[in-house]
């Protein structure tokens, strides 16, 4: 007797050498583009974007209102530099938020462009043919009619394509009792409109953000306190900040000059600000001159750019007379407000030119409080409006540092100056209208009055309108992709066993939403009237519906 030998297990042949690096590191940059172009990956960087935007609309923002940044850093002078080296004042250009972005940008295009080609090549598509047994479908029931099969189908056919489905009629399919003849039957389906509206709103989403991007690549935009009477013209010298896109040059700025005439602020009982308006003259200094009036949510519009009104604030005034009788009149600068609900400001009026060398310049620095009072000795304001206006200032002469090429703050004094020597003080008041400080040296400075500053935002953004428009866009692509329901309905006929007529199985699929039961069973009714109707002398049957578990 002989023993078969046990079987050797087979070894597979050993694998292929290996991949080139290059070979591995396509292959990996592929996997990581399939993840990123995944629309579960879209959804979630959209909702990073809308929760990176959350500080934005918290916290004041540079690009905005630089006086509401200067106060919170007063008000919480540990917690704002570090929220300032995270870029919480600046969030919508932040490196962060750049990078969201961006990737957010990438993903729709991964995800959307391969869909919309598969969308319009479905257009192209006829409906598919019936399935074997429509029965077993969610929605089906059976049909009797006298007419032929051919008949029958034909009123089925006109009565879908009058409901605007497209409609593909073909002559074979397995009949459902399963003999070898061929049954005809309808496929037809409707609710392109609902991908369509799918697509759209994605290609919207992405042409808002192409729109948003292109904004920050040619757009700009700077800030500027304009007192009473005073103006000026779009340039980036003139303005106290700015931004612009890196493809945006000086010489691209519109010529446009802009001159504040008066600024009024109308108050509530509870002292909070109703309105703001500012009259203003603007136009080409070398063209005509028009005039109009702007608010806070009425920005000035002309050839895509705008002029906000931000914030205001007050411009003490003095009048500044020299031992030898040389007098100075209206002389002001905007004091930026360190309360915003009495707008109590502070501020520094420079006078460079007053003396007769560097080390004989002047200055005021001071506290201007609209509504004045008095508490322990300390000058301070009730109310945001001008009833009673004093000032608290404290003179300095010395060398104000203007033309030692550091840079310093209009509205403030160098401090450094001060602690080096270089201004002493010499002299303190607190000042109502109409009162003076006299000086060691034997100048006079008058407190004679105060106007009032607008703080103006000037803004260019090229892709205004191309945002607009893709939000329009993604707003009907919102609507269709909710409203509309994709459907099919697919009908076969088959001779009545036994007798004379028609069986028609009829079934229909639903998507998006709905009462598909109900919308079916009212599509059979109607099916059903239909061919009685074209069948005259004959009581129409109810809809046979299988039933189900």
């Amino acid at each position: 007797m002989s023993v078969e030998a046990p079987a050797r297990p087979v070894t597979p042949p050993p694998p292929p050498s290996g991949l080139s690096a290059g070979r591995r590191v396509a292959g990996l940059l592929l996997r990581w583009w399939r993840r990123l172009t995944a629309m579960r990956t879209a959804i979630i960087l959209l909702f990073l974007l809308a929760l990176a935007a959350v500080p934005g609309s918290l916290l004041p923002q540079r690009s905005l209102s630089q006086n509401n940044v200067r106060q919170y850093f007063t008000d919480h002078p540990d917690l704002a530099p570090v929220l300032d080296d995270l870029y919480l004042f600046d969030v919508f250009s932040s490196p962060w938020f750049a990078a969201i972005y961006l990737l957010l940008f990438l993903s729709l295009i991964g995800c959307v462009l391969p869909r919309a080609a598969e969308h319009l090549r479905s257009l192209r598509t006829p409906p598919p043919p019936a399935p074997r047994n429509l029965l077993r479908l969610p929605d089906s029931g059976r049909l009797e009619s006298p007419l032929a099969p051919a008949a029958a189908l034909d009123v089925v056919e006109e009565e879908l394509r009058v409901r605007r489905f497209r409609v593909v009629r073909r002559e074979g399919g397995t009949s459902s009792a399963g003999s070898s003849g061929r049954a005809p039957e309808v496929s037809a389906e409707k609710g392109y409109l609902k991908e369509s509206g799918n697509l759209l709103f994605h290609l919207s989403l992405l042409a808002l953000l192409l729109g948003l991007a292109g904004g920050k690549m040619w757009g700009y935009e700077g800030s500027i306190l304009v007192t009473e009477g005073q103006g000026f013209c779009n340039a980036f010298q003139q303005y106290d900040t700015y931004s612009s896109g890196p493809l945006v040059d000086s010489g691209d700025l519109s010529s446009m000059c802009v001159d504040l005439d008066q600024f009024r602020a109308e108050y509530e009982e509870n002292l909070t600000a109703s309105s703001f308006t500012a009259d203003i003259r603007y136009g080409d200094p070398q063209g005509e001159e028009r005039k109009t009036t702007i608010g806070v949510n009425e920005p000035l519009r002309i050839d895509g750019d705008r002029v906000y009104v931000t914030g205001h604030g007050f411009s003490p005034t003095f009048s500044v007379t020299l031992p030898d009788g040389t007098a100075f009149t209206d002389v002001s600068t905007p004091f930026l407000p360190a309360d915003q609900r009495t707008l109590a400001s502070e501020g520094a009026l420079k006078l460079p030119d007053l003396g007769a060398d560097e080390d004989d310049q002047l200055a005021l620095e001071g506290f201007f409080a609209p509504t004045g009072l008095m508490q322990g000795g300390v000058l301070t304001s009730v109310d945001p409006r001008p009833l009673a206006p004093q000032v608290a200032i404290i003179a300095y002469r010395g060398y104000l540092g203007l033309d030692s090429g550091l840079p310093q703050s209009v509205y403030s004094l160098d401090r450094s100056q001060i602690e080096r020597g270089r201004l002493t003080e010499v002299g303190a008041a607190n000042l109502s209208v109409g009162e003076s400080l006299d000086l060691p040296d034997g100048t006079r400075v008058t407190f004679t009055g105060y106007k009032e500053f607008a703080a103006l935002q000037y803004s260019h953004d090229p892709g205004q309108l191309w945002v607009l428009a893709a939000a329009i866009a993604l707003l009907g692509g919102l609507l269709g992709l909710l409203l509309l329901r994709r459907e099919r309905v697919f009908a076969r006929a088959e001779p009545a066993p036994g007798r004379s007529g028609t069986v028609l199985t009829l079934a229909s699929l639903t998507r998006g939403g709905g009462e598909s039961g109900s919308r079916f069973t009212a599509l059979s009714d109607e099916l059903q009237g239909a061919l009685t109707t074209a069948a005259p002398g004959t009581a129409p049957s109810d809809p046979e519906v299988p039933p189900r578990d």
